[in-house]
């Protein structure tokens, strides 16, 4: 797993470099590391490696770089068993050749209007990523011309044998030009696989990740399906409920990983991030905070997270599934240190379905589903805990002054219940303490030159002052450390924040949701006619 090369190690163009760092990627898998260099030098490759290891990249990056993007011609076969595979691979073709201008990306697969193909393949396209039927039904109309192609890619190919490709694949190679590279991976490597690769490679290099088994009894294993603008509002129900004392967050990329801490930094929560490019000291500043507990959250990239040997963490969040099967294992392992119980969360959107079967396949254990939380799931996490740690303190002792003041209490014509009920409803109905204080407003006339606005949410909603920060700061744009101190009432909330940015709020704000609740009124300046208050008159 350890892997001190770069993608500025291989022979690539600045292009496909400047592509690889938008999307974040700090090195190559193991997979990339072995076999981008052996493409490159324009030899045929065998690859064994599992789904979920990066090898779509292993030979996109080869295949752009040897594509004339001033030749229309198509260049590059790519040959996928399903029409989901062809697609999202077309798409990672599409993000790696961002900057290659002229280079034309096409998935052609069954399902889908073939007329819209035609009219792709007549503007001409250099790489055609395809079903193998479908790749064939497109040869025998002419519409597509294997005349100039010099790199086929069979990807998935024991999943191909599978579903009764062969015969497809055998014709599609025979048709394409004797001087081609191939280039074929595969899970496994049957002997109809050894066969393909005998009569139509010349003299491959075999490259195989190896693959290890993993069990991790002791951690609890979980997914949720989620959308991606959907993330940030999970996680954070997922932190309120469970409540840990440690979590780290995980993100494929460095950017995701800067995003996510201003998110989470702006929702109130005590995060920071680590990543590739960050230096060292600094690195190492972050990590002493995230070991003496003064941060709880950390938020790493793969690679940032190598040095990580914290004993108490007690969540994992994949907040993006991981580019390789093997990080997974390294990521959970974070967690259950030193023979404690932990529990690994892992977000997958919708077309991330194949990567956790492939994770399930490779670990042997079954990651079971949960529902995505509510805010009344929130909720009853935090009575469940309240009442549990009543249950520690009755059991502590030590209450003897407490039983008169309750006795006293009674005394006054009331019920031991209803004094316990109503102490409860005190503490569990109030704020959680924040920076920004929910008490009575200090500079309540804009002293400090901040605007007051009234938000149509409070108490009742169950709102908090870090629902109100995270909700301007992620709808809005505005840095959540420019916003002043926030009041929670029981039906309304106040807020100060920057006066050129009211306008702004009041607009984007109109019709959103703050920790799950719709804004069925506009937010208002505090003290203007519409509010019906004065600031004074609370």
């Amino acid at each position: 797993m350890e892997n001190s090369t770069t993608f500025q190690n291989f022979n690539i163009s600045q292009k496909t470099l400047r592509a690889i760092e938008d999307m974040g990627f700090e090195e190559p898998t193991p997979i990339q590391t072995s076999t981008i260099p052996v493409i490159l030098e324009g030899r045929d490759v065998t690859g064994q490696a599992q789904t979920g290891t990066g090898k779509t990249a292993a030979f996109a990056v080869p295949a752009i770089e040897r594509v004339d993007p001033d030749n229309r011609a198509t260049q590059v076969i790519v040959l996928s068993p399903t029409r989901e595979l062809a697609i999202q691979t077309a798409e990672e073709f599409a993000r790696l050749a961002k900057y290659h201008k002229g280079i034309n990306i096409l998935p052609i697969y069954g399902g889908q209007p073939i007329e819209r193909q035609f009219k792709g393949l007549e503007r001409g396209v250099q790489v055609v990523v395809g079903t193998p039927g479908r790749v064939l039904d497109h040869l025998d109309r002419g519409t597509l011309s294997f005349a100039r192609v010099g790199l086929v890619v069979l990807d998935e190919a024991d999943q191909m044998l599978d579903m009764g490709f062969r015969e497809d694949i055998e014709k599609i190679l025979e048709e394409t030009p004797n001087d081609r590279q191939t280039v074929l991976f595969s899970a496994t490597l049957p002997k109809p696989i050894l066969e393909i690769t005998k009569r139509f490679q010349k003299n491959p290099e075999f490259i195989s990740v190896a693959r290890r088994e993993v069990t991790v009894p002791q951690i609890e294993q979980l997914y949720l399906e989620v959308r991606n603008r959907e993330k940030i509002e999970v996680l954070s129900r997922l932190l309120d409920m469970y409540d840990p004392e440690l979590t780290l967050v995980f993100s494929n990329t460095k950017q995701g990983v800067d995003e996510l801490t201003t998110h989470l930094q702006a929702r109130g929560y005590f995060a920071e991030g680590l990543h590739g490019d960050m230096k060292q000291t600094l690195r190492d500043r972050v990590m002493a905070k995230f070991r003496a507990g003064s941060i709880d959250i950390l938020v790493a990239t793969d690679v940032a997270a190598r040095g990580i040997d914290v004993e108490d963490v007690d969540l994992v969040i994949n907040y993006d599934v991981p580019q390789d099967i093997e990080y997974y294992i390294h990521r959970i392992g974070r967690t259950a240190r030193a023979g404690r119980t932990g529990r690994a969360v892992t977000f997958v959107g919708p077309k991330e379905y194949f990567k956790l079967r492939t994770i399930q396949d490779y670990t042997k254990i079954r990651i079971g589903r949960i529902p995505l939380p509510t805010q009344g799931d929130v909720e009853e996490s935090r009575t469940r805990r309240m009442i549990d740690r009543v249950g520690q303190v009755v059991e502590e002792g030590g209450l003897e002054r407490y039983v008169n003041l309750v006795e006293q209490i009674i005394a006054e014509d009331y019920t031991s219940l209803e004094v316990a009920a109503a102490l409860l409803k005190m503490h569990l109905g109030a704020n959680a303490p924040s920076d920004r204080g929910s008490g009575p407003v200090q500079d309540i006339g804009g002293t400090r030159g901040l605007a007051i606005l009234e938000i149509p949410l409070g108490r009742e909603h169950r709102i908090r002052p870090k629902d109100i920060v995270g909700a301007l700061a992620g709808e809005t744009g505005i840095p959540g450390r420019t916003i002043g101190a926030i009041n929670i009432y029981d039906r309304y909330s106040t807020v100060e924040v920057p006066p050129d940015t009211v306008e702004v709020i009041i607009e984007r704000m109109e019709g959103k949701t703050i920790a799950g609740v719709r804004l069925l009124d506009p937010i208002r300046v505090a003290g203007s006619p519409e509010s019906g208050r004065s600031p004074e008159g609370r």
